[in-house]
């Protein structure tokens, strides 16, 4: 059902796509087909301006040349991906240490699978369901200790998007002797090797599938970074990475950082400052939360939720916040709810969607004023719905961590608990009151 609902969706809004009043296709498709049409004729991608990605896309997306019949390839492409990732979710919930049946795990997939957010995004142009489908495929590779291919899947996920390279400290800390199923010869190492101290630990930590996750996901990262600086030369390098540093996009960012990004692009280049700008400190409470505070607290209690909450702290935090960035933490939200609070309390669960779709409801309404109407809604009206919206995922992003720092245990565990209680009054029943040995 999913499968045929992504593939009529994507040829439906293709063949209405000129009778809506607002064009359906996002801007970033025609950038993509732009560039793929440029490398089709011999030149860089990067010579339409505004193509900020990889040239692997632009090679993906080089049917979209061949004719107008074409066009939508990448939409049909962009949406099997999204089914490719609903199918590793449906993987990982049954044979990644959640232990689920197929119907339960379907039941989460769908959250993915049939959500409309994810259908929208991808149907429009959007590439995020072939990122999903690195991540999803990582995290399925670790959780059945294909090392090797987690750490080709991980370069590549780095170089599509630069993003995916938090989750190398969550995998690396997660891949400890316990979790490789070596934690019975530990003592043993440890004693060989130095003993109990700083230095026994420090050696201890590097295990083969922690050297080998990282000596692959380098190589496989660096190898793609030469051959498309061999190619395309500087422009690959500042296009696809450098850019994202000092980017300044203000148009349909839901950051709180959107009206003084505004506004810093309103300023002359040639204006110099020895205070850095605000915006450019941006990164640090970011890259604190996603790439070190998490994954130390969180990662050997639940790696897949971890990689959530992660994932979620590093869109919240973000200068530039638009919705496509929703898509990298939702297909990792299967994982999570099972034995979140949100699931647990449905009442709660409910108020925190309908807040998490108000606020960012308001935020559309402002938007639509400033950027359709041109009614200038800046301040308070736009500035104040992004600050909303920024609260309530602040108080998911708690919520989150409160749940997976309590080591709620694994639904695997669960219904092995509930299965042996059920069991126990059985056969109690049976021994009408006598003990009865299970």
């Amino acid at each position: 059902m999913a499968v045929a609902g992504s593939l009529v969706k994507a040829a439906g809004v293709e063949g209405g796509r000129r009778q809506l009043p607002l064009k359906y296709t996002d801007i970033d498709y025609y950038v993509f087909t732009d560039a793929s049409r440029f490398v089709s004729l011999g030149h860089s991608p990067y010579d339409r301006e505004t193509y900020r990605y990889t040239p692997l896309l632009a090679w993906l997306l080089l049917p979209t040349t061949w004719s107008t019949i074409w066009f939508s390839f990448g939409k049909v492409l962009f949406a099997v991906g999204d089914v490719v990732a609903g199918w590793l979710i449906v993987l990982v919930l049954r044979d990644g240490g959640r232990g689920m049946s197929l119907e339960r795990a379907l039941k989460f997939a769908s959250i993915w699978l049939l959500n409309p957010i994810v259908a929208t995004i991808s149907t429009r142009g959007s590439s995020e369901g072939l990122l999903a489908v690195m991540v999803i495929a990582l995290l399925w590779a670790i959780t059945k200790k294909k090392i090797g291919l987690a750490g080709l899947l991980l370069g590549l996920g780095v170089h599509f998007k630069i993003y995916p390279f938090i989750y190398a400290p969550s995998i690396i800390w997660w891949l400890d002797d316990e979790q490789i199923g070596s934690g019975t010869a530990k003592s043993k190492s440890t004693m060989k090797k130095g003993g109990n101290g700083l230095i026994g630990l420090a050696v201890n930590f590097f295990n083969g599938p922690r050297i080998k996750l990282a000596l692959v996901s380098f190589t496989t990262f660096m190898s793609l970074n030469i051959l498309m600086y061999s190619i395309y030369g500087h422009p690959f390098l500042q296009q696809t990475f450098l850019h994202h540093i000092t980017r300044i996009d203000h148009r349909h960012n839901f950051s709180p950082y959107n009206t003084l990004l505004y506004l810093s692009s309103s300023q002359p280049t040639t204006t110099h400052s020895s205070l850095p700008k605000l915006e450019s400190l941006a990164f640090i409470p970011q890259l604190f939360l996603s790439a070190i505070a998490l994954p130390l607290l969180l990662a050997k209690k639940d790696l897949p939720s971890t990689m959530l909450a992660q994932t979620f702290a590093f869109v919240t935090f973000n200068k530039v916040c638009t919705s496509q960035y929703f898509l990298w933490y939702l297909c990792l939200l299967p994982f999570y709810l099972p034995n979140s609070s949100f699931l647990a309390n449905g009442y709660y669960g409910i108020a925190t969607l309908l807040l998490w779709v108000g606020t960012q409801g308001a935020w559309l309404q402002q938007a639509y004023n400033l950027e359709f109407l041109g009614i200038s809604t800046f301040v308070p009206g736009l500035w104040v719905a992004a600050l909303a919206f920024f609260g309530v995922n602040c108080w998911i992003l708690g919520q989150m961590v409160a749940d997976i720092g309590s080591g709620s245990k694994p639904i695997n565990e669960t219904r092995k608990d509930e299965k042996a209680k059920a069991l126990g009054g059985q056969a109690i029943g049976k021994g009408r009151g006598k003990v009865v040995k299970i």
